[in-house]
């Protein structure tokens, strides 16, 4: 008599750990097992829930076992574990990585040194689809839930629902990465898949956020005049407080659109019209932030112009068609997508009139070069 067949991704060892000696086992049973060519991990914060993003949950696999690790519920001491185990891996397999980079500088100032990304590898494929649940659906026929991804991730204890969510985000990852590096391998594409994950992991470690003193400066705020900007860093920074004061995410308290909005009007000397939504408490002490706008001295008001990285780019327009059309073709001929090939930054430096050659040669990665020929010089 037969039974069902057992799926050999679910037919694995699964853990939940939430103290340090959990950890330390965990890791010890997985070193023993001399397991240590790749290793699968993913990261769950709550970004969408709390004032300041933290790490919530990470998720590790490798062939025999998974595990969530609660990094909320470990001592900063049991959580050093973590990254000394990964740094043993030959090789680390995540999708889509930059976020989680951040969330492991934010946390350990550190990263993995090289982390194999299936989002870019299904990008040099060719898909024009690649999020984590479409690959899988077209792989293993498996529809995952995206009910849990916007969750937060900092409540405990986590349902039934979210568990199954975080174990499935590395439940075939490693497997997924080996058929995507294999078919990289096939079309001769594995070194250029290398090379953009290597600068995809070196750009997102490296990237500076924006300083602090500048944060205030949202979209839009390039169409108000100095005195608009000055309602608008005392508006800014109004909200800032009041979201550091509810543990809230400031798009879930009042959003950019409207800070725009209520700056605009009081550059005009209108009224500021805050929203209906607003409790009185909070329009209180918005009132006071305007105040003290208002006796800002103009000499005082912030800039309107913001030193950039470098001068304004002269761009030959007739190059920058050229470089673009076989941009195109060769994407074409390739059966990728073009902006995966050169950007239109990257197009725009390329044309540019003042880069000098140093600077023109770091536009692009080797591979682009390789596939661009004569244009990207």
């Amino acid at each position: 008599m037969s039974g069902a067949a057992i799926d050999p991704f679910y037919a694995v060892e699964e853990r939940y750990i939430e103290t340090d000696a959990d950890l330390s086992c965990f890791i010890e049973a997985v070193v023993a097992s001399g397991n240590l060519s790749a290793c699968s991990i993913d990261t769950e914060a709550d970004s969408m829930h709390s004032y300041e993003t933290k790490l919530c949950l990470i998720q590790f696999a490798v062939s025999d076992r998974l595990a969530i690790i609660d990094p909320l519920a470990l001592t900063d001491k049991g959580l050093a574990m973590f990254p000394e185990f990964i740094d043993q891996f030959e090789t680390v397999w995540m999708h889509g990585a930059d976020y989680d980079i951040s969330l492991f500088r934010m946390t350990f100032d550190w990263a993995p040194d090289e982390i194999l990304d299936t989002q870019i590898g299904a990008r040099f494929l060719g898909a024009e689809r690649f999020g984590l649940a479409y690959l899988l659906e077209e792989e293993y026929g498996v529809q995952v839930s995206k009910q849990s991804q916007k969750a937060d991730w900092s409540r405990r204890p986590l349902s039934e629902k979210m568990l199954e969510y975080a174990f499935n985000d590395v439940r075939y990852l490693i497997d997924l990465g080996q058929k995507i590096e294999s078919r990289l391998e096939k079309l001769n594409r594995k070194a250029w898949f290398l090379e953009a994950c290597n600068f995809a992991r070196h750009s997102a470690f490296g990237r500076n956020d924006k300083p602090a003193r500048e944060q205030w400066r949202i979209s839009g705020w390039g169409k108000l005049s100095p005195k608009g900007l000055n309602y608008l860093k005392h508006l800014w920074l109004w909200r800032d407080e009041e979201c550091s004061r509810l543990d809230r995410p400031a798009f879930k308290f009042l959003s950019n659109q409207e800070l725009i909005r209520m700056a605009s009007n009081l550059e005009a000397d209108r009224k500021a019209d805050p929203p209906h939504y607003l409790r009185s408490n909070y329009v209180r002490r918005m009132g006071v932030a305007i105040a003290a706008a208002r006796e800002t001295p103009a000499k005082d008001y912030p800039s309107k112009r913001v030193r950039g990285n470098g001068p304004r780019l002269d761009i030959d327009e007739s190059q920058f068609g050229r470089i673009r059309a076989k941009r195109d073709a060769v994407a074409k001929e390739l059966k990728l997508e073009p902006t995966i090939i050169a950007t239109r930054g990257n197009m725009e430096m390329l044309a540019a009139k003042n880069i000098d050659k140093n600077n023109r040669d770091e536009i692009l990665l080797n591979w682009q070069k390789e596939v661009l020929g004569d244009v990207a010089n």
